[in-house]
């Protein structure tokens, strides 16, 4: 009867681990190769127009790239759910769930923009039989798409529904102590930087770092706690006292420990 739950709660935790590591890894990929290909983020502060030609450039790679970027960001939905899961219901962990994949459907939102809506209106402006005004209604319309799906819906929604997510996870998950102080610790210290986020656009000092260093340090975050979820996974003892001492070492859940639904 025992083996009968706790081998799919052991099966549980290495998705949830292999979920929480490969969309921390397969995001950074993406954005350092964009960095280096496209020079994103930083390439939006040129003209519209000059973003839009080095976009047509290498359009198919650039957009490859945000695909890959956005199904990264998309990977937080089942993670939200499994670690909520984990949590074993409640208010908090229910609220947790509604938040991490409304974060993740926002970021996708925002960043599958650029290989869906962009590739034509980068090809209106690099084609040399377009009229002034048509490549002018491309500039028009991406800086609308950039301002309303990319500032607002991905950035701004992006940020404070991925700190809030993170904020009410630790708690539900902390409740039943289920993960590390430090682990914790961690996961909080990345809400107020994440969060500074907000103040990029209204240019203050040092916003953007904090911002980035905050979703460098949760990516850090995310991949300890899924990396504890897989040393977790193999705890083989039947005892379930030493089941629960080595899953609280990893600061994760205990995977032979059942949980409510």
């Amino acid at each position: 009867m025992r083996e009968g739950f706790l081998m799919p709660a052991r099966s549980a935790h290495t998705v949830t681990g292999a979920l929480l590591i490969g969309g921390a890894v397969l995001v950074n990929a993406a954005f350092a190769l964009l960095s280096g290909t496209f020079d994103y983020p930083d390439v939006l502060r040129q003209p519209t127009e000059e973003v839009l030609l080095r976009f047509h450039t290498h359009a198919l790679l650039i957009g490859t790239l945000f695909t890959l970027l956005a199904l990264g960001a998309a990977t937080l939905a089942p993670i939200a759910l499994r670690t909520a899961r984990m949590a074993a219901g409640g208010r908090t962990s229910t609220a947790a769930a509604t938040t991490g994949v409304a974060a993740a459907a926002v970021q996708v939102a925002g960043l599958m923009r650029w290989p869906l809506l962009v590739p034509p209106l980068a090809g209106r402006v690099a084609d040399p039989d377009s009229s002034a005004a048509q490549r002018a209604e491309a500039v028009e319309l991406f800086e609308t798409l950039n301002r309303m799906l990319g500032q607002i819906v991905g950035e701004t929604l992006g940020y404070v529904l991925t700190a809030a997510w993170t904020l009410l996870i630790v708690t539900a998950l902390r409740r039943r102590s289920l993960i590390s102080r430090p682990v914790a610790a961690l996961a909080l210290t990345c809400v107020p930087l994440i969060l500074a986020g907000l103040l990029v656009p209204f240019g203050v000092p040092g916003a953007d770092q904090a911002n980035f260093a905050g979703y460098v340090l949760w990516s850090l975050w995310l991949i300890l706690l899924g990396t504890g979820m897989l040393r977790a996974s193999r705890i083989q003892s039947p005892v379930q006292d030493h089941e629960g001492t080595a899953a609280r070492a990893c600061g994760v859940p205990e995977p032979g420990r059942p949980t409510a639904s």
